[in-house]
């Protein structure tokens, strides 16, 4: 239960913030061009509002042809009590308020309707343009505050432990990745497992000295599923040994490396703990490397399968590569984080229109699972960058009730030169909310079928 509250305090959060920086991007660029807004809220608020606030009307203001003049505190401010998403209700514009009455009054020079097209793009992609821009502003903070430390594979001599379906393929756990499609692997570059899993082929280091080419088939990442790719083995080295328990016993020291219990070889750490189990409570022996002599010792791990130390961190066992990000260097870095990862995502979209990519579709519980289940301010800030760029993306989709369709009607007046009638608006936004409405019944009835499983 605890995990749960977590995870969708985490997904809350960021909900929170991307749907007032998407939100934001509209009311600004309406704003720049004296469009009136009547309502911005975070989350929606059917029947009542949690939070709500008018600004106090000082004098009206006129422009040079005596017309009222729209001003900031012409808008409702708000906070919905439904985390679904939010909004911005724009004087003169066909959207999700369906306001018929309003468009039924002869237009005011203030309202959207009335404004050139141009200016009508720009508040449309203002929502979109504000969520790729945080995504940017992220990955570029994460590059300065923590920089990018990383493993270089083949730095990685007991190789990775890969999922069940990418063994299918023809992985091996204990492989080393060295090429894809005939390049050497560059680690530095932060979609590697993305490169990975689109790859042709793959070369990896078999056994420590063999090198064997994997043909993959065009959509092995779709159906590689939900499963970790593959991650970095751990060898299993000593860190610290708890006096008193049976690595202390038997003689274990700081940067010791366990690689055999009896005559089970142990290059892993799951391996171990499974080795251990099998001789729990009983008498055997450990096998270990220190300072390249293999020495066997007797040990008596405990009733629970335990010796007693703890194990020494990934990043102290392999050798590291730390890329630090002056303020100024890391918004070039954001940059390339925030288009390689919206090109990335682009691609992939590519085996949602399969069997298999539209099984794949989740909802809120799908999304809120990305985080992880304890709260971690580098994963948070991670998973929130991505998400603002799969906000922004989606958003442009050119669908009725998106921006993405507003965008697509403006364009038609731009190349035609004539406007859509508002009748037609109308039709389509009732299209597009219905059509949204049941994609959100889909993936969200997927997200509860899969947990019921």
């Amino acid at each position: 239960m605890e995990s749960i509250l977590i995870k969708g305090g985490q997904l809350v959060l960021a909900l929170a913030l991307l749907v007032t920086i998407h939100e934001f991007g509209h009311y600004v660029m309406a704003r720049i061009f004296g469009i009136k807004v009547e309502k911005f809220y975070m989350f929606f608020n059917p029947w009542f509002s949690l939070v709500k606030w008018t600004p106090k009307k000082k004098k009206i203001k006129y422009d040079k042809n005596g017309n009222e003049k729209a001003s900031w505190r012409d808008t409702e401010y708000g906070i919905g009590w439904l985390p679904l998403g939010g909004y911005v209700k724009i004087a003169g514009m066909v959207d999700e308020s369906l306001d018929k009455e309003q468009l039924a009054l002869p237009p005011k020079p203030y309202e959207f309707r009335v404004k050139p097209a141009y200016q009508r793009l720009c508040v449309m992609i203002g929502g979109v343009l504000f969520n790729f821009i945080l995504a940017i502003l992220i990955y570029a903070g994460i590059a300065w505050y923590w920089g990018d430390k990383y493993i270089p594979i083949d730095k990685a001599v007991e190789g990775m432990d890969y999922s069940t379906e990418a063994q299918a393929y023809g992985f091996r756990n204990g492989d080393v990745p060295l090429m894809i499609n005939g390049e050497s692997i560059d680690s530095s570059k932060s979609d590697i497992l993305f490169e990975l899993a689109n790859a042709k082929s793959v070369t990896v280091l078999r056994n420590h000295t063999d090198t064997v080419t994997l043909d993959l088939p065009n959509d092995f990442m779709l159906k590689l599923g939900k499963e970790m790719f593959m991650s970095y083995r751990v060898p299993v080295y000593v860190d610290k040994v708890t006096g008193g328990e049976a690595a202390a016993k038997a003689g274990l020291q700081h940067g010791d490396h366990i690689v055999a219990i009896d005559t089970v070889d142990t290059p892993t750490f799951p391996m171990l703990t499974e080795a251990l189990t099998a001789f729990a409570g009983k008498e055997t022996t450990v096998t270990i490397e220190r300072d390249g002599e293999k020495l066997v010792m007797p040990v008596k791990p405990s009733d629970g399968g335990k010796l007693g130390f703890q194990l020494m961190n990934i990043t102290d066992i392999y050798p590291t590569v730390m890329v630090k990000y002056g303020f100024f260097e890391s918004f070039p870095k954001g940059i390339e984080l925030g288009c390689t990862t919206m090109a990335n995502y682009v691609s992939s979209l590519r085996h949602l229109f399969t069997v298999e990519g539209a099984q794949s579709i989740g909802g809120f519980g799908a999304i809120g699972n990305m985080y992880p289940d304890k709260w971690d301010w580098y994963s948070f800030w991670n998973i929130t960058a991505f998400l603002s760029i799969i906000l922004a993306f989606m958003n442009i989709l050119p669908i009725p009730g998106l921006d993405g369709g507003h965008v697509l009607f403006v364009l038609y007046e731009l190349i035609t030169r004539r406007k859509p009638s508002e009748k037609v608006l109308i039709y389509a936004q009732y299209v597009g909310m219905a059509f949204l409405l049941l994609l959100l019944v889909y993936a969200n009835g997927a997200d509860i079928v899969r947990a019921l499983k």
